[in-house]
């Protein structure tokens, strides 16, 4: 009778252990989805902004013209060209705002201040939402590689989470910008 007892608590105990774990998982998997879109956010709120400064006539029309394009991309790039129209509209913000030049022409355009600071704490939130995400990634496929969640298929039918890897390096002239809103919670 106490073995009987015995391999009921241990069914217990394993029971318990593989509920936990299962619940840690979809907790991760949560915790993708809300990273994700807050990237998400970011990354359109840096391409609508890159897109109205295109648009405003600040640049000479080659640079509004290159700004305008990756942005336009950026914002309705599918799923799967996401992360390399990401990276090309990173790459044209740091093409327009090479120079320091180009932050003072834009504050200078009326209501170019807000803008730049908009643009300026887009930038900046961007890497950090991205680093987020990825983390929230990496915590879930460590834990999805354990052979008990393989084994027991804890992780259900949800995706294999996969990492949003794009070039993300802000511009020179914007990167040493101080922005007067982050004080304020924007």
């Amino acid at each position: 009778m106490t073995t009987v007892i015995w391999i009921a608590v241990a069914l217990v105990l394993i029971g318990i252990y593989l509920s936990w774990t299962a619940g840690r998982l979809d907790r991760l998997h949560a915790r993708i989805d809300a990273a994700r879109a807050a990237l998400d956010a970011h990354l359109l709120r840096r391409a609508s902004i890159a897109q109205e400064l295109a648009s405003a006539g600040v640049f000479d029309p080659a640079a509004s013209m290159v700004l305008y394009q990756a942005a336009h991309a950026a914002r309705l790039a599918q799923e799967e060209q996401r992360e390399v129209a990401e990276s090309e509209l990173s790459q044209a913000l740091r093409v327009v705002f090479a120079e320091s030049a180009q932050v003072e022409a834009v504050q200078e355009a009326p209501g170019g201040l807000d803008t730049t600071e908009e643009l300026v704490a887009a930038v900046r939130r961007v890497p950090m939402a991205r680093r987020f995400h990825n983390d929230a990634v990496r915590a879930a496929r460590a834990v999805r590689r354990h052979r008990t969640v393989r084994w027991f298929r804890l992780a259900g039918h949800a995706p294999f989470p996969l990492a949003f890897e794009m070039d993300d390096e802000p511009p020179p002239a914007l990167a040493g910008h101080v922005v007067r809103a982050e004080g304020r919670g924007h």
